[in-house]
């Protein structure tokens, strides 16, 4: 069968990917067009096209920034803590939800898991800040008619820390459940049956059957998550963060929030915008590489 007719046999189906082709040349590509801001004295009145070129001296003075280095510093640092905490968190979820003989039992889990994704983190923020305010909050009201001294949650570094790696853990864990139980429904139930034969315990079939079944989607999301480690959303951190923590809070998103959006200095945002890219792309490509060597699988 020639490709045309292929292609008109089908047809339906590729009216259907057009919509989704759409979407990134329009919203994914498009945008890139912008990227030459970065190397570009940019003026608002001007316009992209009218701005004057100044090659790479956004990027020395970007390079050059103490605070750009500190930030860099802290995304790292939180996407990596958040990618020993939060990224086996789901795994772990999907598994107990599954080896859940009860169907209700198991219905209602997943809802009630499901539904911090959908809360705002502006609300999160609120529900972080009433339960674990210095003054007002609930549990180090709740420490002091114990007799016990306050937390400082929101206002010291290495509590804030675990305050904001839990709260994370809370927000993404359920849906991040999804896709592993997606990959665990299409488990052969008889590969079950028969380690349950020959004797195996609930830990050993979990051990040999249910985690190498999901080992792809483990290590797709893994190496996806990877390529983010450069990049983090802006929500969380300057919801959660304040100024006493700056040192741990300051980010690469709010740091160009603060030089893009508040000081108007859209260059220095744009080079920003443009080195978490060209950072992330290889940080894929490279964890894609070491997991096909190493395990033989990859994404790429």
């Amino acid at each position: 069968m020639s490709k045309a007719s292929y292609i008109r046999r089908y047809w339906q189906l590729y009216a259907l990917l057009s919509l989704p082709i759409m979407y990134f040349l329009i919203f994914r590509y498009g945008p890139m067009y912008g990227v030459q801001i970065a190397f570009k004295d940019f003026n608002l009145f001007q316009g992209i096209n009218g701005s004057e070129w100044i090659g790479f001296d956004a990027f020395r003075e970007v390079f050059g920034m103490k605070e750009f280095y500190s930030s860099l510093r802290n995304t790292f640092l939180l996407n990596f803590l958040d990618l020993i905490v939060s990224f086996p968190a789901p795994i772990i979820l999907a598994i107990m939800l599954y080896e859940v003989k009860s169907v209700w039992f198991k219905k209602i889990s997943q809802t009630l898991l499901y539904i911090p994704h959908f809360i705002s983190w502006v609300i999160i923020g609120g529900i972080v800040y009433q339960l674990f305010g210095n003054q007002s909050g609930m549990v180090n009201g709740l420490l002091e008619s114990m007799g016990l001294n306050p937390i400082p949650f929101l206002t010291e570094k290495n509590p804030w820390l675990i305050t904001y790696l839990f709260t994370g853990v809370w927000q993404s864990a359920g849906w991040g459940t999804i896709l592993y139980l997606a990959a665990l429904t299409g488990v052969n139930r008889e590969l079950f049956e028969a380690a349950e034969v020959d004797g195996a315990t609930r830990m050993k079939k979990i051990r040999y059957i249910t985690l190498p079944s999901i080992k792809p989607t483990i290590i797709t999301l893994l190496i996806l998550n990877l390529g983010k480690m450069v990049s983090i959303g802006f929500d969380r951190p300057y919801i959660i963060g304040n100024t006493a923590v700056r040192e741990y809070s300051d980010v690469l998103s709010t740091f160009v929030y603060r030089i893009g959006l508040e000081s108007g200095q859209y260059t220095l945002a744009t080079v920003v915008g443009l080195f978490q890219a060209v950072v992330g792309l290889v940080f894929i490509l490279g964890s894609n590489y070491i997991s096909k060597k190493v395990t033989g699988d990859g994404i790429l």
